[in-house]
């Protein structure tokens, strides 16, 4: 097949995944997916291999074809079917990501494609609103999904076990239908183009393979370490040391963590599938847009992790925001190596947090309506050889929106008193950090808030002699005028007239003055 054809078809895939997310984002209840579009939709060919993604979330999309390939493990797929599940140790990453998987079928009844699509639900149950809790169990963090048949007797159990079931039966409704679209999509192409289908799949995944083994042959062979920290679990075991060695030989590359913590209390360990998620992530930046993003680069790339450890966790370990917190930690490992191997290249660690935050309880303008709000806060991304940060943007393993004010403040109880940059937060160089932002919001009924943060201690490396950026920063400021400084994990109780100011961090420095 000839460059021509090959990125025809690059684009027809990743044109019928991107039609599933705007499906999903249109359909959906909650701000979290319909405003933030926190959510990620791929296709994947009759073995679960992937043949194209939208560009969505990376933490997401690096780990759903090992959801794939547990709904087809779990379940013999026919047409009509959908397999649902939110298991970290079944193929998930944590419980309020939501999967399906659904079949493309020919005309008797085998699958040929599979779609998916995966979305951050605001609340799935768990022991704090918005169900990224201070957990010591995973059983603490919501309602877990083992690879299943779609029902009504499953639906109906998602949903009771959140505090907010309409929202929740809404969203989970709009997953179906944007898995609908994808399924119709690809049999019209089937339809229309026949068994060239199948084999544009292959060529497209054969040519990603060959394009990342250049990538990897045009580096110097070697290996290279790195190690970074988490602060904390939120429940006293910090810092958890991350380690990576990257080794590149011959067109392959290996990662191995194997000398990382063991797994702790708190919940920010991950499962296996975020930490190739975001080791794959690291090496697709290596390459520019061309590359098609499929299954085919990730032949190329080996992660090694030790099972108990917190890069590898086992149950009943609570995973609940390592997906959102220690993903970036492991992305600045993988980087860090990297810079070692390529100091013209890679760039200064970015925010590296994800600035969690979760509010929940009773909405007076409703009859005190349950609600369960989620959001991420975005932060400065790394200065790098030839360029500034950027300011005020989620980076990495996040590729989410902002909450708009208006949105936000239209259906929930509290308000944004303040938003802007966070100026000369980013680490000083030759080239100079992006700026973290300043988020405010006032309180106009009693809630339950949990902030899940990370880089509050230090903030984020600089490279090639630029200065760390600034850590975060997370306060309270009672009604009464009292000043409470929060730890970059806790939750805390707000009453009305309250204000949280979330300050996140900017993103490291690159080069000597």
């Amino acid at each position: 097949m000839n460059p021509i054809e090959l990125e025809v078809f690059r684009h027809l895939f990743a044109s019928i995944a991107e039609e599933m997310g705007v499906v999903l984002m249109r359909s959906s209840f909650s701000p979290n997916i319909k405003e933030r579009r926190d959510f990620s939709c791929a296709i994947f060919d009759a073995a679960g291999e992937m043949v194209a993604q939208a560009a969505h979330i990376p933490v997401h999309l690096g780990s759903t074809p090992m959801s794939v390939a547990a709904a087809r493990k779990a379940v013999e797929m026919e047409p009509g079917d959908h397999v649902v599940l939110n298991d970290p140790y079944a193929g998930g990453t944590h419980l309020p990501d939501i999967t399906f998987v659904s079949p493309v079928c020919d005309g008797e009844g085998t699958p040929v494609f599979y779609v998916a699509n995966r979305a951050h639900h605001a609340d799935v149950g768990g022991i704090t609103p918005g169900s990224l809790p201070l957990s010591r169990s995973i059983d603490d963090e919501g309602i877990r999904i083992k690879p299943q048949r779609w029902d009504g007797d499953l639906e109906r159990r998602i949903i009771d076990a959140s505090r907010t079931p309409e929202e929740r039966q809404g969203d989970l409704r709009a997953q179906i239908a944007a898995n609908l679209r994808g399924i119709t999509r690809l049999k019209e192409e089937m339809g229309r183009r026949g068994e060239i289908l199948n084999a544009a799949v292959t060529a497209l995944q054969d040519h990603s393979e060959h394009f990342m083994e250049t990538i990897l042959r045009q580096m110097p062979s070697g290996s290279w370490s790195f190690e970074d920290h988490l602060e904390g679990d939120g429940l006293g075991s910090g810092p958890i040391p991350i380690r990576a060695m990257v080794t590149v030989e011959k067109g392959r590359a290996v990662v191995d963590f194997s000398n990382s913590a063991p797994q702790v209390a708190g919940p920010v360990n991950v499962p296996r599938a975020v930490t190739a998620s975001a080791s794959l992530y690291a090496f697709r930046c290596l390459a520019d847009e061309t590359l098609p993003s499929n299954g085919g680069y990730m032949r190329r790339i080996e992660v090694v992790t030790e099972a108990g450890s917190v890069v590898d966790a086992q149950p009943p370990a609570p995973v609940a925001i390592g997906n959102v917190e220690t993903s970036q930690r492991i992305t600045d490992v993988v980087f860090g190596a990297l810079a070692k191997a390529l100091p013209e290249r890679i760039p200064a660690a970015s925010c590296g947090t994800m600035n969690n935050l979760t509010i929940g309880g009773r909405d007076p303008r409703f009859g005190g309506r349950n609600y369960a709000y989620y959001e991420t806060i975005a932060g400065g991304s790394g200065a790098g050889p030839g360029f500034d940060g950027a300011s005020a943007v989620h980076t990495h393993m996040t590729n989410t929106l902002n909450t708009p004010v208006e949105a936000l403040e239209h259906a929930y109880p509290f308000r944004v008193v303040r938003y802007g940059l966070r100026r000369r937060s980013g680490g000083r160089g030759a080239h100079i950090g992006g700026d973290g932002v300043i988020r405010g919001y006032v309180f106009d009924a009693p809630a339950t808030v949990t902030v899940m943060t990370e880089r509050r201690a230090k903030g984020p490396y600089g490279l090639a002699g630029g200065e760390d950026g600034a850590p975060g920063i997370n306060r309270l400021l009672r009604a009464d005028g009292t000043i409470e400084p929060l730890k970059a994990k806790q939750i805390v109780e707000v009453d009305v007239g309250d204000r949280l100011f979330i300050e996140t961090p900017g993103g490291g420095g690159w080069g000597q003055k």
